[in-house]
């Protein structure tokens, strides 16, 4: 069954081993990022230097429209035959937003609450970054839904790191 995966950067490597993604995404500060794992394809591993911050004005290195266009790209091209990882610090901003958008543009217009509450009952923790979800949702057309659809689940439970989250692409 195709899926994505959401987890923190401490658990990449038992991912990657236990469930053999065929693409992988990291969202890290660029002082943080990392190279492609060993053994893993470097054409198939998109790296996105961006903090999670959610104004362009409030640090260095914010989201930016053109990185959730490389985001889109790069999922369009995910044959989704095999597993994907998203991954940021944490897993409960950045790679959720990721998660979302590609929900979101893998389900089609309409489906922007049913995939944010998906995300919800799965990952108490998800708090979507608002900043990739707004240049998301003007990229995809959806009119601001993707925004209240995030708005809408909440911050989320406090948690230093998330868990590992499975996001099945059927069967939601």
């Amino acid at each position: 069954m195709s899926r994505i995966l959401v987890t923190p950067l401490s658990a990449v490597d038992d991912v990657i081993r236990s469930h053999r993604p065929s693409h992988l995404i990291t969202l890290l500060s660029p002082e943080h990022m990392i190279e492609t794992p060993q053994g893993f394809p470097p054409e198939r591993h998109l790296r996105l230097g961006i903090n999670d911050v959610v104004d362009v004005a409030a640090g260095e290195n914010p989201p930016l429209k053109e990185h959730v266009a490389q985001l889109l790209a790069f999922t369009r091209d995910w044959p989704a035959e095999a597993p994907i990882l998203v991954h940021c610090w944490a897993g409960i901003s950045r790679s959720m937003a990721a998660s979302y958008i590609i929900l979101c543009d893998r389900l089609g217009h309409g489906s922007e609450f049913f995939a944010a509450k998906a995300i919800r009952s799965r990952a108490r923790h998800a708090y979507p970054n608002a900043l990739l979800v707004q240049y998301a949702d003007d990229l995809l057309g959806r009119q601001g839904r993707m925004i209240d659809a995030v708005r809408s689940i909440g911050a989320g439970a406090l948690a230093a790191e998330g868990e590992v989250v499975e996001l099945p692409l059927v069967g939601l």
